[in-house]
């Protein structure tokens, strides 16, 4: 059976972006390290949509990135407009996997896809602490079919 790319599309949560003069590196291309700044803006986005950054103001609670990847599959180039795509793979008690895909209006193409886990932090306490229910309330409103995993 043959693996289905990922399509923007897929992403129940997106934002455009414009390439900047400024994400260019000496290469003539988005410098690596900017794709991780479009996933952050779009995780951003994502948590928005959800009481999880209201909760975070109040009580100390939020997320925070655990570890982060990329693959690129083609150079992004000044100018474009880019759309930046989120999705949650799976959340737990006190984990989530979001998905990132970031596609080229000019190539028409996605051109990086990438991951983050993201884990509950107790701000206050530094420790890892379990998402709020609403926060998963949430979750599944905007993505109906994401996994669950609750102890």
């Amino acid at each position: 059976m043959a693996r289905r790319f990922v399509q923007i599309e897929d992403f129940p949560v997106r934002i455009t972006l414009p390439v900047l003069w400024g994400h260019m590196d000496a290469f003539q291309h988005v410098n690596n390290v900017i794709y991780f700044r479009y996933f952050e803006t779009a995780r951003i986005e994502y948590f928005d949509r959800t009481p999880l950054m209201k909760i975070m103001k109040e009580k100390g609670v939020g997320p925070i990135l655990a570890s982060t990847s990329c693959r690129y599959i083609r150079p992004l180039r000044y100018p474009d407009i880019i759309e930046v795509g989120c999705r949650m793979l799976w959340v737990s008690d006190s984990e989530a996997e979001q998905e990132y895909g970031v596609y080229s209006t000019k190539q028409k193409a996605i051109a990086a896809v990438g991951t983050g886990l993201i884990v509950a932090y107790d701000y206050g306490k530094q420790q890892r602490t379990n998402f709020p229910e609403e926060f998963f309330e949430a979750v599944k409103a905007i993505e109906p079919s994401v996994e669950i995993r609750r102890r």
